[in-house]
């Protein structure tokens, strides 16, 4: 068994605007990486930091296209011992909106991993909720959304 998932939506807002507030720190970090931010663009080759803490390396961006990232996953212990791989796709639709696709694989075949997993595809489906509500009107879906955040402390596996 293979340890992957695909979330997937409707962005209204056409393919430029919507990858740019991906790569674009300071609009990743206004909607997705509230608490912390994010250090730096998305650019290939690079490694960046969300909420402060978490390492991102930036294997590839094709703009307007494509970003794939690489991040620990963690063992049974809490520690890093390896990383998934998380590619997203952004695909111009014909009527000026952008659809996005993010998938996630790559951990350990083990209850750890496919714990690690469910939470993960749970993160990365709010943040394209919430990367909708931004991109199209402005709003912060995040602000206060888990436990962590009414306390000022990003989310994490422990406190959400």
């Amino acid at each position: 068994m293979s340890l992957e998932f695909r979330v997937s939506g409707r962005i209204g807002k056409p393919v430029a605007e919507v990858f740019d507030a991906v790569v674009n720190p300071n609009k990743l970090s206004a909607y997705f990486t509230t608490i912390g931010g994010a250090s730096a663009p998305l650019v290939a080759g690079t490694k960046v930091v969300w909420w402060g803490k978490v390492p991102v390396k930036v294997d590839e961006v094709e703009k307007d296209n494509r970003i794939v990232l690489r991040w620990d996953a963690t063992d049974a212990d809490g520690k890093p011992a390896y990383k998934t791989r998380i590619e997203m796709n952004f695909e111009p639709l014909d009527d000026g909106g952008t659809f996005v696709t993010i998938a996630e694989a790559g951990w350990h075949e083990d209850a750890v991993g496919l714990k690690k997993s469910y939470l993960n595809c749970e993160g990365w489906s709010q943040m394209l909720a919430c990367m909708k509500a931004y991109v199209e009107y402005g709003i912060n879906l995040r602000d206060g959304y888990y436990r962590s955040e009414m306390k000022g402390e990003p989310a994490n596996e422990d406190n959400i």
